[in-house]
């Protein structure tokens, strides 16, 4: 079979899929940005690569263009990664054969009532959705109203995979940021959008005993009103820390004693709490979207009410009182990930839905 991928920026664990892929004898050509950080390890095994830049929702000249690839390649199957790819890719296999699969990271803002979701996630040339957890495939399958809803089968669950491998290097020296070193210090990585929550992770912090030598380290593009206006009435607000963008997020969370993300609806499979977890960080999620079916409660992290900062500050207080609890949620949390994320079983379950279209 042949598969083209239609990405942008793809992340190391969809790049290393489509490598696993490759090792499995499947020809795949790679859509992504030129010279992107992780192209040269699909060049390194000998997979093609091809640069599209998708502007538009529906561009003529790039649907015309994947068409070509696909008729000229002999594309069996189109899998997209991204909302722009998807709409061109849906009017480029028109009268074709050609099998489509649409990616899908966050749960909603899909809706039959807008003319958008038809070009994209809603519209019947779909063969399947793979949505990276099941609170994404739940949402599919219960949206009103019913006599619009689409086959069960369409959407279906597969984690994106990582390796305990890919996370070896040394954490981060959190000095930098004046931190000091007794501090306790609760890291989140995220970009601020209202749904992530943030505001409630920082009005935690004045819930939390003044005893705890609490600071809070928020990694990532930190701009909005609601995270404004908390940290400005935070009694802590000088043991908050915002770096902004960092690009080495992953040992940043593998310094911290804990990291927490607060969001309170349509989280997918968070990939910075995956991350942290692979470096043994115990994690603090809320019971949004997928994060339950990543931390496993009391197991490999604990999980809180959504908009409660009152459990968060709990949460955070329990973790530095209690370092066996810490600790262990920390070595379950890599073993989690290891055992049941694993990029190998998202290889696997990958190629069989291929496989499943095809034959």
């Amino acid at each position: 079979m042949h598969i083209l991928a239609i990405t942008e920026t793809p992340d190391r664990p969809t790049v290393e899929t489509f490598i696993g892929l490759h090792e499995r004898n499947i020809q795949i050509t790679v859509i992504c940005k030129k010279d992107w950080k992780y192209e040269f390890l699909l060049k390194e095994k000998g997979i093609k690569t091809q640069e599209l830049i998708f502007t538009k929702k529906i561009e003529l000249s790039i649907i015309r263009e994947l068409r070509n690839i696909i008729i000229n390649e002999k594309v069996d199957l189109v899998h997209t990664f991204t909302n722009n790819g998807l709409s061109n890719a849906i009017f480029s296999i028109y009268g074709l054969k050609t099998k489509l699969i649409a990616y899908r990271g966050i749960v909603g803002n899909v809706s039959f009532f807008d003319p958008i979701s038809w070009i994209r996630f809603l519209n019947p040339r779909i063969d399947r959705i793979i949505c990276v957890c099941d609170a994404i495939k739940d949402h599919f399958l219960s949206m009103r109203p019913r006599i619009l809803a689409m086959p069960e089968d369409r959407p279906v669950t597969v984690y994106k995979g990582h390796k305990l491998e890919w996370y070896q290097q040394a954490p981060a020296c959190l000095k930098k940021f004046g931190i000091p070193e007794h501090a306790f210090v609760v890291g989140c990585v995220a970009n601020s959008r209202p749904r992530k929550g943030l505001e409630y992770l920082i009005d935690a912090l004045d819930l939390i005993p003044s005893e705890i030598p609490i600071y809070l380290l928020l990694v990532g593009r930190m701009q909005g009103k609601n995270i404004d206006k908390a940290i400005a009435r935070s009694q802590k607000k000088q043991q908050i820390i915002t770096p902004g963008f960092c690009n080495n997020a992953p040992l940043i969370s593998a310094a911290c004693d804990v990291v927490c993300l607060p969001s309170i609806k349509r989280e997918g499979l968070p990939r910075s709490i995956i991350e942290a977890m692979a470096y043994g960080t115990p994690p603090i999620v809320t019971n949004s979207g997928g994060s339950p079916e990543l931390v496993a409660h009391e197991r490999s992290g604990l999980v809180v009410p959504v908009k409660d900062a009152k459990a968060i500050a709990g949460a955070i207080s329990r973790l530095y009182y209690n370092d066996k609890l810490r600790v262990n949620l920390g070595l379950n949390a890599k073993k989690r990930i290891n055992d049941d994320f694993s990029n190998e079983a998202t290889v696997e379950k990958t190629l069989i839905i291929y496989q499943q279209l095809l034959y």
